[in-house]
C-alpha cells in the first residue's frame, strides 16, 4: 500500500487564546483545526482583532488579484521579520512597495531567467557533485544547494566564497531562533515596546545583515569602476526607479537583498527537500523523472532543456502544492468589507491559506495524495488557475516566481539523474510551519548511484 504524504494533526476544535498562542508558536500548521480543509471561510475572534480565514477561491482572487490595493500586507507577519528584513518589498505596502517593484522587477524579466541559466547549472552540478550515498538529511543538502544558487546567481559567487558561506552559517542558526510570529503578532505592542525577541535572534540578523553589506558595498565600488559582472545584483543596484529616477541606496539594497536570500533559498530549498522524499514514496513517478532527466540533460547545458523537463516541472509543482513554503499569508481591512454574509469591520486580518486551500477538501481530487498527473486533468487545470498559490498571485505575485520555476524542476532532474533517493524506514518526516514549511528533524532518504 502507497504511503500518503504526512500531514501534521489538527488541533481540537475550541482552545483557549493562551494555548491557540503557545501552539502557534511552536507550528502554525497543527495550531489550526482540521475543519478549515472544508470551509470556504473562518472567524477566529481575540480581544485584540478579529480575523478571518478565507479559503473560497473567488474571494482569494478578490483580495490578492481584483483588489490588492484594499488589502495590505499585515505588520504582524512584519513584526517577527524586521530585525532580518528591515523595509523589505516583502514588508512593505503603498508607494514604498510600488517603488521597490519598479526597480526589482525588470531583473527578474523573462529574458534574465535565460541569463541566470548557466549559475543555476553549475550549482546543480556542485550539489551533484557534493552528495553522498548512504544515508543523507537532504533538506539540509537542498538548503546548501539553493543558497549556492542565490549566490552564483546574484553576486557571482559560489558558496563556497567565504562571505557566503559565512552568509549561509548565520542564516541556519537565525532559522533556529525565529518563529515567523512573535507576541506582537497577538498583542498591538507600541513602537518603544521591546518586541521580545531572543538575543540570538537579534545577533544573527545583526550578523546577516553585515555580510550582506559588505558584499553589497564590494559590488557597489565594482560598478563605479565599471567592472561589475552582469548578474542580479548589478542589474538591480543599476536600475533607477523609471518614476522618480533614484536607485537603492545601499541600506535598501542590504534590506532587498535579505528577503531574495530568504525567499529565494529558504523556499526552494523546502519545495525540493519534499520533492525528494515525495519521490522516495514513489518509486514510480521517480524512474519515470529519471528517465526524462537523462534524456533531456544528455545534451548538455542548454535552457532549452526546461521545455524537455515537464515531469520535473509537475512533481516540483505538486511539491509545491502539498508543502507550500510559505504556508500563510496575512491582508488587511483599510475599509468595511463584507464576505459570505459576514462584516469584517476595518484593521480585520484576512489570512489567505495556501496550506489549506492547496489541500481543501471542496476544490482538488484527492487532496491529500501526491500525484503529478493531476495537472493534466481538468480539475487539475482548473485549480491551477483557481486554487494554487505557493507564490501568491495578482500585484504581489512573488518577483522570483519564474525563477523558481527553472530552478526547482533544473535542480530536481539532476539530483534524480545522478542518484534513486529511498525512504528510510522510520525516519519519516514531521511537516512543521516556522520560517517555511520545513520537517521538524529534517527528510532524511537513503541514497544510491544511478
Amino acid at each position: 500500500m502507497t504511503m500518503m504524504p504526512p500531514k501534521p494533526e489538527a488541533r481540537p476544535d475550541r482552545v483557549s487564546l493562551w494555548r491557540y498562542m503557545k501552539l502557534f508558536r511552536q507550528d502554525i500548521l497543527s495550531a489550526q483545526p482540521a475543519r478549515l480543509y472544508r470551509a470556504w471561510m473562518a472567524e477566529f475572534r481575540t480581544p485584540f482583532f478579529r480575523s478571518f480565514m478565507v479559503n473560497q477561491p473567488s474571494l482569494v482572487d478578490e483580495v490578492l488579484r481584483a483588489r490588492p490595493l484594499d488589502f495590505p500586507k499585515s505588520d504582524r507577519v512584519g513584526e517577527g521579520l524586521r530585525p532580518l528584513l528591515g523595509n523589505s518589498v516583502f514588508l512593505t505596502n503603498g508607494e514604498t512597495w510600488l517603488r521597490q517593484r519598479r526597480i526589482i522587477d525588470p531583473a527578474f524579466e523573462g529574458g534574465r531567467l535565460r541569463d541566470t541559466f548557466p549559475a543555476m547549472w553549475a550549482a546543480g552540478e556542485a550539489a551533484v557533485a557534493r552528495m553522498e550515498t548512504g544515508e543523507v538529511e537532504v533538506e539540509a543538502e537542498m538548503s546548501h544547494a539553493a543558497a549556492d544558487v542565490i549566490f552564483r546567481t546574484l553576486f557571482s559567487i559560489p558558496i563556497e566564497n567565504e562571505v557566503a558561506a559565512e552568509t549561509f552559517h548565520q542564516f541556519r542558526a537565525y532559522q533556529r531562533t525565529q518563529p515567523i510570529l512573535n507576541a506582537a503578532a497577538f498583542v498591538p505592542l507600541p513602537r518603544w515596546m521591546p518586541r521580545g525577541f531572543s538575543a540570538e535572534t537579534k545577533r544573527t540578523a545583526r550578523a546577516i545583515r553585515g555580510l550582506i553589506a559588505q558584499l553589497t558595498a564590494e559590488r557597489m565600488a565594482l560598478i563605479e569602476a565599471g567592472d561589475a559582472p552582469d548578474d542580479l545584483a548589478t542589474k538591480i543596484m543599476t536600475t533607477t526607479d523609471p518614476e522618480t529616477g533614484a536607485r537603492f541606496s545601499t541600506e535598501e539594497m542590504v534590506d532587498q537583498v535579505a528577503i531574495f536570500f530568504l525567499a529565494g533559498h529558504e523556499t526552494s530549498a523546502s519545495a525540493l527537500g519534499w520533492a525528494l522524499y515525495l519521490l522516495a514514496l514513489h518509486p514510480d513517478w521517480q524512474d519515470k523523472l529519471a528517465t526524462e532527466a537523462e534524456a533531456a540533460l544528455a545534451g548538455g547545458m542548454e535552457f532549452g532543456v526546461m521545455s524537455k523537463l515537464k515531469l520535473a516541472r509537475d512533481v516540483f509543482r505538486e511539491a509545491l502544492r502539498l508543502y507550500p513554503p510559505v504556508p500563510m499569508m496575512v491582508r488587511e481591512t483599510v475599509k468595511p468589507e463584507r464576505f459570505r454574509d459576514r462584516d469584517l469591520p476595518v484593521g480585520s486580518q484576512v489570512v489567505l491559506s495556501p496550506w489549506h486551500l492547496h489541500r481543501h477538501e471542496r476544490v482538488w481530487e484527492n487532496p491529500d495524495g501526491f500525484d503529478p498527473g493531476r495537472w493534466a486533468t481538468e480539475n487539475g487545470k482548473q485549480c491551477l488557475r483557481e486554487a494554487w498559490i505557493p507564490f501568491s498571485v495578482g500585484a504581489r505575485v512573488c518577483t522570483g516566481a519564474g525563477f523558481a520555476m527553472v530552478e526547482g524542476p533544473l535542480l530536481l532532474a539532476m539530483l534524480l539523474r545522478a542518484f534513486r533517493f529511498e525512504r528510510v524506514e522510520g525516519r519519516d518526516p514531521v511537516p512543521v510551519a516556522y520560517l517555511t514549511v520545513r520537517a521538524k528533524d529534517g527528510i532524511w532518504l537513503k541514497l544510491t548511484r544511478r
